[in-house]
């Protein structure tokens, strides 16, 4: 015996075995990631033209190293959303609702006021991860979890070697 397709949700239906509410809410909350990604990626890519003094070639190629890394990780996350049927935020309006991140200063600060703005930074995105992360596990949805999972890695690294270069 056949059974029939679950209903349709909008033009070309869903049915990837997570509610619409559920992808609502996933998508919601990604949404948020994808601003505070975004936000970071700004804010790091900012400093790395920005960087003066005695640890300059040092903090110009990390931060290089951590902006490609932030922009490479943009797209998986939007694409993400788009696969749970909902659309990916893309304005610098509609990030500067979503994030949770402050914008940088318009004077550049010190290099090590940067270092601490950007740990400040990562640890904002892990948190922000770490909160869809109970949404994604609720509805299975396992593509979502692996890709918070591996932000939240990158996020926590990243912040805790920015941290030891504020250790004296």
């Amino acid at each position: 015996m056949k059974t029939a397709p679950p209903p349709a949700t909008g033009p070309v239906g869903i049915h990837i075995g997570i509610s619409d509410k559920d992808r609502a809410d996933i998508a919601g909350g990604l949404s948020h990631l994808l601003a505070d990604t975004y936000t970071l990626y700004l804010a790091t890519h900012n400093f790395h033209w920005n960087v003066t003094g005695p640890m300059f070639n040092t903090l110009h190629a990390m931060f290089m190293a951590q902006y490609t890394e932030l922009w490479n990780a943009v797209d998986p996350i939007a694409e993400r959303i788009r696969a749970l049927g909902h659309p990916a935020p893309g304005s610098y309006a509609q990030f500067g609702e979503l994030a949770s991140i402050k914008d940088v200063p318009a004077k550049p600060p010190k290099a090590l006021e940067m270092v601490r703005i950007l740990v400040e930074g990562h640890e904002a995105v892990a948190r922000t991860a770490r909160g869809v992360f109970p949404l994604a596990d609720r509805a299975s949805d396992e593509p979502t979890a692996d890709l918070l999972t591996q932000r939240l890695a990158v996020h926590e690294q990243t912040a805790w070697m920015l941290r030891s270069l504020l250790e004296e």
